[in-house]
């Protein structure tokens, strides 16, 4: 089942259950080891330079798209309820505060709930990425779910 992703007001939200318990999907999302494997959309491969999952623990590393082209990110955790909720601002080092996000990690018997709240400055922002947003979301849950199924 693909994840469900669309765009609310100013806000990409994605939901996708997957058929693995709670602390798994937490860890796979929160191990520097485990989230360069998965991490982004399809084709991508990430360096990870660090990531210090804590209240203002930041999270900096480089997204390596097919085509050759190096994308800086770097996060920064506001909120970390361990195996709850992540709550951080996403940006790159030029501007940090992009936009905010909140993931939920939801039991749901032994699979978990993942809902990811992107929530940018203004509407004219989400529509300014929509189009590669929505589909690199809805593949990076994939590849979560993929690398997910071979643990």
């Amino acid at each position: 089942m693909k994840a469900e992703v669309s765009v609310v007001g100013k806000e990409i939200i994605g939901i996708k259950t997957f058929d693995a318990p709670r602390e798994l999907v937490w860890d796979a999302w929160t191990d520097p080891k485990h989230v360069a494997i998965w991490w982004g959309p399809n084709g991508f491969t990430n360096t990870i330079h660090e990531m210090s999952v804590k209240p203002g623990g930041i999270w900096r590393f480089i997204m390596h798209g097919p085509d050759g082209v190096d994308y800086p990110n770097r996060i920064e955790f506001i909120e970390v309820v361990k195996p709850e909720k992540l709550v951080y601002d996403h940006g790159d080092d030029s501007n940090p505060k992009q936009f905010h996000v909140t993931v939920l990690f939801e039991e749901e018997g032994s699979k978990t709930k993942l809902t990811m709240r992107s929530r940018f400055p203004s509407e004219e922002d989400v529509k300014n990425v929509a189009d590669f947003a929505l589909d690199g979301l809805r593949e990076t849950l994939g590849r979560l779910e993929n690398f997910l199924g071979k643990k």
